[in-house]
């Protein structure tokens, strides 16, 4: 969904606007380039990041444009008119390389290339990291949670602590990510979700009682009726009430849905809960359970024994919180042919020189074993073995295994080249690649660490121009 407006080629940093004119006074406009899109650390200490947004991206590029406004905004910016007028016709109309969204990748692959001339690739930047780091981020923590629940329902519920119009990506993400639903109607509405929500403390409050107010809103809601019991004491008024009103409406002929605690020991008043609906033989009244929820407070209530149906989860899902943020760049690694290299006093930033592509190998029994980045005229199946990107001398057998190619051409001159799925698809094909992983990398203390190595091409290719920039200083 496009949540920019009619100046969507604002929808970026000054820098980017400033370095695409300079490239255009310079008379560079036509020089071919090769950025890649890569992260340098899975978030919340996990051991895999779960690829999303690229849809989406494919919306915001058609649209990034400048019209007339935009156009009279940077010429009082100080931009020089003949730039002004190049890009009054702008289109991207390079090429992107990029994984299956709901892929599972991993730290310094580059998950996403881009080919094009200088300025539309650079001009790219700010649009592509502000979607997929986004967006990445968010489903990661989305899948998390999926995991920690396992086969019990997850709700998002984060749209009043998100960071404004970000949510409506973000609730997309959290779906792709593993989520049953969301409370956020435009995002349901935009994206084919399932939305779901339950009751406020307010409304219970501005009732003369608790049972009026559970009364009036089941006559409201037969079919989807969930209560809120935590508003004045869940045990010795909330529940019971709730089992009041459950009751007549099986009289009338429907069923209450469910309860939901928003307070208090959540494993405690859930067992307890529990019982007294069983006891009243409601044991189809199913519990829900909020409250500043995340990954690690859910897994601690199931392994208490909690009696919990469902889990709401608002703000640690929606602001990727305690990261809050992907740390996904986009580096350039040829222009004209010529690789190129970033150096950095940190090893872990050096950057990868010239065009490349991921190779994923699976050992016998279908479970990921290791990806390779390897250059793109590289012949796969000249391949056998991959070294530590740090440490050469660790390195791994990859012969006789089965492989594929993880990224392909999802765009190219306007066009986007792969089929539009529905986000439950695009959910479907991220459990699938998750179990494929083995249950070390999904463990949330201390993961075991994917291998990710280079070809001895790549390699090579790095460490001469290391030693050509080492002559040259």
């Amino acid at each position: 969904m496009n949540s920019t407006n009619k100046f969507s080629g604002l929808y970026t940093d000054q820098y980017q606007l400033s370095m695409a004119e300079g490239y255009f006074l310079a008379d560079r406009g036509e020089d071919r380039v090769n950025f890649d899109y890569f992260f340098r650390k899975n978030p919340f200490g996990g051991g895999f990041t779960i690829f999303a947004g690229l849809q989406d991206l494919f919306e915001l590029i058609g649209d990034f444009k400048f019209d007339s406004d935009a156009i009279d905004f940077l010429h009082k910016r100080g931009f020089q008119s003949n730039f002004l007028d190049y890009l009054k016709d702008f289109q991207f109309k390079g090429t992107l390389h990029a994984p299956q969204e709901g892929e599972v990748v991993f730290p310094n692959e580059p998950t996403i290339t881009v080919e094009g001339n200088i300025i539309e690739a650079q001009l790219l930047e700010t649009l592509l990291l502000n979607t997929i780091n986004f967006q990445s981020l968010i489903a990661t923590k989305a899948n998390r949670l999926r995991y920690a629940a396992g086969d019990k329902g997850v709700m998002e519920f984060g749209m009043r602590r998100a960071q404004g119009w970000a949510v409506i990506h973000g609730s997309r993400a959290a779906v792709i990510g593993g989520v049953d639903s969301t409370s956020n109607v435009l995002s349901s509405y935009l994206y084919g979700l399932e939305s779901s929500g339950t009751q406020a403390h307010s409304w219970i409050q501005s009732f003369d009682d608790e049972l009026t107010a559970f009364k009036v809103y089941a006559e409201t809601r037969p079919k989807d009726c969930v209560l809120l019991v935590d508003t004045y004491h869940t045990l010795n008024s909330g529940v019971p009430n709730a089992i009041i009103v459950a009751k007549e409406m099986e009289r009338k002929g429907s069923r209450l849905s469910a309860i939901r605690l928003d307070s208090g020991d959540l494993a405690y008043l859930s067992k307890k809960a529990r019982k007294m609906l069983d006891d009243a033989e409601l044991n189809y009244v199913k519990i829900i359970a909020s409250n500043q929820l995340d990954e690690y407070i859910i897994k601690s209530l199931i392994d208490q024994g909690a009696q919990i149906d469902g889990f709401g989860v608002g703000t640690s899902l929606i602001t990727g919180r305690k990261d809050g943020a992907l740390d996904g760049v986009y580096k350039l690694s040829q222009v004209n042919q010529r690789a190129t290299i970033k150096l950095s006093e940190d090893v872990y930033k050096l950057t990868l020189p010239g065009k490349k592509k991921i190779v994923r190998y699976y050992n016998g029994e279908d479970k990921l074993y290791a990806d390779a980045i390897v250059m793109a005229e590289e012949n796969v199946a000249d391949i056998d073995t991959i070294y530590h990107p740090q440490y050469s001398d660790k390195k791994s057998d990859v012969s006789g295994l089965k492989s594929e190619l993880l990224v392909s051409k999802v765009f190219e001159n306007g066009e986007v080249l792969v089929p539009k799925k529905e986000v439950s698809e695009i959910s479907e094909y991220r459990k699938h690649r998750v179990s494929q992983l083995s249950e070390e990398h999904k463990r949330f203390e201390f993961p075991h660490t994917y291998k990710v190595g280079l070809s001895d091409s790549l390699i090579k290719l790095r460490d001469k121009m290391l030693t050509d920039i080492k002559k040259r200083q």
